[in-house]
């Protein structure tokens, strides 16, 4: 019987070209995410069988050219492909590439070759290179670079049998040598093959060639190169333009030998056409806006059913087990804190969902790429990029993902800027507090039949929060000086129907780690509020009952109202009620009870965690455990005025607190790890902090 064996694969290749789709559909639902060691940069990595005996682990690498990098994200490409002592160093490696547009994706496998991988070549896409009317001799393309070669349609899954079959037989590397060292280094790349005892000479010459972009090498590595590089007149610029014309030459004549038709000039003719509107100066911006609005409008008009269901469920449940469980601190937790507390996030799945579906079918279709160049004119303006764009957008989602992608921006100050700005950005942490309170202060009632004032009311507070980001990067952009000159260059893919499967994966990944981590956080802030909540200082807690009758001796309380009465008096003088009660003079002045301040304090650990503390909080305060989420907060009364604690005032105030506060420590630590340094996570949390403290008062004072 044949012994087991596993592989580690990593998929390379230039961005859009197919990569993501591909390592889908080797992997399936077989996946996770993570970051590389020590790193903030996603690693994908899934498993795959190849066949009874052989299973594969699949790394899916960032989106890269070639082996110079110019941003951190393709720094951690060529490390991994560098670093043979790396845990991530692979058996072998894939590189996919469009076969749309052969040329740009063949250099960084000739380098590969020279490096001595074991490599194997897929050309996807080739539904559009047929399209295109494009003829390749496939097998004479194989013959020329010494590599197995694969046809494959990634999105549609042909040809993933083959190239899973292709995976197994890859045993040794290319013999074609593409490199040619010119006479002036070759006494110094054998100097450093010596030293470092390297197999190829374009090893040596990646070590000469870029030190500092290789972290596997020591100090002492480094110095050594340095020196080697001085004693040889070594100069890196020079010799990289030459390698890269050199290979370029070789990479044209494998094409003129293969290329059976060439493709046609106006195959992108239909793609270039609905360009000229979605990218038009004018129509472009408006088109945009456009999608924005719709999505708003869906994500409230959509979820609303599942939502509600959804509430009156854990209702449900808090009250089946406030009948069933025995009485007792542990069940008490349990009915009364953790389960409000979990229902408090699960309530928004529906709208997560929702809203990644969206950002999921705009980069499957290729818009995504389009809003990029379109907005690159006015990042600019306020000194950021069309680059700029990605990190923001993916600050809709969570900002620390969104942060560790500025990876991609190779000028320092544009990078810098956009961290800086993008926690403005309403992640969906805040999805949940925004919903709920617009939810209480905006009537639910449709204009002309088709657009929600809560979906106008949601899209507008996404939009402020653009705005202010926009106008913090230009006050950043008077305050950090730089020399340093960026520019924006992109490959538009071509247009495509979303690919259902991986919107769908993407839907469900994203929901899920959203779900587990503020579900651990949620159930431990859960537990720690439900005890400073239902224990204080004993001798108050014991003459509640005697406190309360006193006070109420004049009034006909039916015993219901009484306990209510109780469980309030015990919530506010236990040590939550104390902590509260020490942080309301602060916070009076934005219409904020003490209650409303522990919700601040908690849920800087996640945004999210808002509504689930209100919710434990609540549900202590009062014995109707029927009553949802959004029925405790309508109850609410406001003691000072008899009349609701959630009035509009109120409401809009929360609302901006919660829009341009610091969204959790979580962002703030990758801050410090982007900066590598407290000084520019510092002054972003106390601009922040005032921003939302200043905003709200003017809310409150203005709507009172």
């Amino acid at each position: 019987m044949a012994q087991p064996r596993k592989l580690k694969i990593a998929l390379v290749g230039k961005p859009n070209a197919g990569k993501s789709s591909l390592f889908n559909r080797l992997t399936g639902l077989n996946q996770k995410i993570g970051n590389f060691p020590g790193i903030t940069v996603d690693k994908r990595v899934g498993f795959c069988q190849l066949n009874e005996t052989t299973s594969a682990e699949i790394i899916d690498l960032p989106g890269i050219y070639s082996l110079y990098p110019r941003t951190l994200d393709e720094k951690i490409v060529v490390d991994v492909l560098t670093d043979k002592k790396g845990e991530n160093y692979p058996d072998l490696v894939a590189v996919i590439a469009d076969a749309t547009n052969l040329k740009n994706c063949l250099l960084l496998l000739t380098q590969l070759m020279d490096l001595g991988h074991p490599v194997i070549l897929a050309l996807n896409m080739m539904d559009l290179a047929a399209k295109s009317g494009l003829g390749l001799d496939i097998k004479k393309l194989a013959s020329q670079l010494d590599v197995p070669v694969v046809m494959i349609n990634a999105r549609q899954g042909l040809g993933v049998e083959d190239f899973k079959k292709q995976l197994l037989k890859v045993g040794h590397a290319s013999d074609k040598k593409v490199f040619q060292p010119e006479s002036g280094v070759v006494a110094a790349l054998d100097e450093i093959r010596k030293h470092f005892g390297l197999a190829t000479e374009y090893e040596a010459f990646q070590y000469l060639q870029q030190p500092d972009n290789l972290p596997f090498l020591k100090p002492e590595d480094r110095t050594y190169l340095r020196e080697v590089a001085i004693r040889h007149q070594f100069f890196p610029h020079k010799y990289q333009g030459a390698e890269t014309i050199h290979r370029y030459g070789f990479i044209q004549s494998v094409l003129d030998a293969v290329i059976i038709k060439s493709a046609r000039q106006d195959w992108k003719g239909v793609s270039n056409g609905i360009d000229r509107v979605l990218t038009h100066r004018v129509w472009g911006y408006l088109i945009f806006f456009t999608v924005l609005f719709l999505i708003f409008q869906s994500v409230f008009a959509l979820a609303q059913i599942p939502m509600d269901a959804i509430d009156r469920g854990f209702a449900g449940l808090s009250t089946y087990l406030s009948k069933r469980l025995p009485e007792g601190p542990l069940f008490e937790l349990f009915h009364s804190g953790i389960v409000p507390g979990i229902g408090g996030i699960i309530i928004f799945i529906p709208q997560i969902a929702i809203l990644f579906a969206f950002i999921a079918i705009l980069e499957e279709s290729g818009y995504m790429s389009r809003v990029v160049f379109l907005m690159d004119k006015v990042m600019r303006t306020v000194g950021m990029s069309g680059r700029s764009v990605v990190p923001l957008m993916s600050g809709l989602a969570c900002a620390i993902p969104a942060i560790m992608a500025t990876r991609t921006i190779d000028n320092w100050k544009d990078r810098l800027i956009t961290i800086f700005v993008t926690p403005l950005m309403s992640c969906s942490a805040r999805l949940p507090v925004f919903t709920i309170l617009v939810a209480l202060i905006v009537p639910h009632r449709q204009v002309l039949g088709l657009i929600s004032l809560q979906g106008v009311a949601l899209m507008g507070l996404y939009v402020i929060g653009f705005v202010m980001a926009l106008l913090s990067a230009l006050l950043m952009k008077a305050i950090v000086k730089s020399t340093e000159r960026s520019y924006l260059i992109m490959e538009m893919p071509t247009y495509r129907m979303p690919k259902w499967s991986n919107v769908g994966l993407t839907i469900l990944e994203k929901t899920k780690t959203f779900v587990l981590q503020a579900g651990k956080i949620i159930i431990a802030i859960s537990i720690i509020l439900w005890v400073l909540a239902s224990y204080g200082p004993k001798e108050v807690m014991e003459q509640a009952r005697q406190v309360v009758k006193e006070q109420t001796k004049d009034l006909n309380l039916s015993e219901n109202e009484f306990e209510n009465r109780v469980a309030a008096y015990k919530l506010e003088h236990s040590y939550a009620g104390t902590i509260g009660k020490a942080m309301e003079p602060a916070i009076r002045p934005l219409g904020f009870d003490w209650k409303i301040g522990i919700a601040l304090v908690t849920s800087f650990a996640a945004r999210e965690v808002f509504v689930s503390t209100i919710a434990t909080i609540y549900s202590l305060g009062s014995n109707d455990d029927s009553a949802t989420i959004k029925d405790r907060m309508k109850d609410e009364i406001n003691p000072e005025t008899g009349g609701p604690r959630y009035t509009p005032a109120v409401g809009f105030s929360l609302l901006v607190f919660y829009l341009f506060a610091m969204q959790c420590m979580s962002t703030l630590a990758v801050v410090y790890r982007e900066t590598k340094g407290w000084k520019w996570p510092l002054l972003q949390l106390a601009y922040m902090t005032v921003l939302a403290y200043t905003s709200a008062l003017i809310v409150y004072q203005v709507l009172s």
